[in-house]
């Protein structure tokens, strides 16, 4: 009962947003005392500059796992994109550890553009995306999968802005997120064979 309660919590938290996440919540949610707290963050700004960092970690971390996992299957070219697609849901609100992340994504966002202090961290989580799923279609081209026509630069941005806008929808309506991800990569220009 008390892990639905702290989850419960947490729910509720995320929905107050950053300027709920003070030193004090969050020695009550972590059941700590707040000089722990202080022990490690001296105020609020450090403490959501570190929420940021370390949701940039994780899902890095994760994208990486998946990343290793294209590499190790290089000559497949349906399993290369099938991982390719479980590496681009990292940025989707597709179960609850996601669905924390993107809120925490898209508020940090939001904030970083009147707190000048957030921006270089905002901008740090954006352009680790970006980097990714750069080198995801770049990969895909070189491995024969896409067109060597393809222009990366703009399927990066286009593909960005689309995981981006489908990260936002997916908060409130999740249904269709992956098949519309899944239409999107299909419409990439692909490698012609020749019969």
């Amino acid at each position: 009962m008390s892990g639905r309660r702290n989850a419960a919590r947490s729910g509720r938290r995320a929905r107050d947003g950053l300027a709920a996440a003070t030193l004090r919540n969050v020695a009550a949610e972590a059941n700590l005392a707040i000089g722990s707290i202080r022990h490690y963050f001296d105020g609020h700004d450090e403490l959501i500059i570190f929420a940021a960092q370390e949701l940039g970690r994780r899902i890095s971390q994760r994208v990486r796992a998946h990343a290793e996992q294209i590499f190790a299957n290089a000559d497949n070219r349906a399993e290369r994109r099938r991982l390719s697609e479980a590496l681009l849901e990292e940025w989707l609100p597709l179960d609850g550890d996601r669905h924390r992340e993107t809120v925490l994504r898209h508020t940090f966002t939001v904030a970083a553009r009147t707190r000048a202090e957030l921006s270089p961290h905002a901008e740090a989580l954006r352009d680790t995306m970006i980097a990714i799923i750069h080198r995801v279609l770049t990969s895909a081209r070189d491995q024969g999968g896409l067109s060597p026509e393809i222009d990366i630069g703009l399927e990066t941005a286009r593909l960005h802005a689309l995981l981006d806008g489908l990260s936002l929808q997916g908060l409130t309506e999740p249904r269709h997120v992956r098949r519309v991800l899944r239409h999107h990569l299909d419409a990439l220009p692909q490698t012609r064979h020749r019969g």
